[in-house]
């Protein structure tokens, strides 16, 4: 009797164990693309020059003129000029008027990509500056956008007051 619930035993084990790595796999990218070169004794020359890229064309963006209340998105366009696959982990806008949006599967070795970033201009007045941060596996690591407008203030009414949340 004891052999026989010892061998379930295992066998539930086996089967538990199984089970939870096709689970673990589902959804989730593979550890190889990622990588750090950097160690205790220095960084690899070689496995850095085999990191992904995220070359911009350009990284600030001037919408000019706008009334306040106006909602204009611009795309700024990259590049991974690297060797291995780009992945972006995240994207940040400096506040929640600036929304980026990202690619979030792996960019390959050649490959372009572009983050398109919405400003909503409600309860901004005169020129403003707001940012993107992106986190990124390349060797740069973080990487920064940055937009800018001069904003009309829209006409009140003798009861209506205005509060700036920049």
């Amino acid at each position: 009797m004891k052999k026989v619930i010892i061998v379930l035993s295992l066998c539930s084990l086996v089967a538990c164990k199984n089970g939870d790595n096709q689970h673990q796999n589902d959804g989730q990218l593979s550890a190889d693309l990622v990588s750090n070169p950097a160690s205790a004794s220095g960084a690899d020359p070689k496995a850095l020059s085999e990191m992904p890229t995220m070359d911009f064309a350009d990284t600030s963006h001037d919408f000019g003129k706008m009334q306040e209340g106006e909602i204009v998105t611009y795309d700024f366009d990259f590049k991974n000029n690297g060797k291995k696959p780009l992945l972006i982990s995240n994207a940040t806008g400096s506040c929640g008027c600036t929304v980026p949006d990202w690619p979030h599967d792996p960019i390959k070795p050649g490959a372009a990509g572009t983050i398109h970033v919405k400003f909503n201009s409600e309860g901004k007045q005169n020129h403003v500056e707001k940012s993107v941060t992106i986190s990124t596996n390349s060797e740069r690591g973080l990487h920064m956008l940055y937009i800018k407008a001069d904003i009309n203030p829209r006409e009140r009414g003798k009861n209506e007051t205005f509060i700036s949340n920049q």
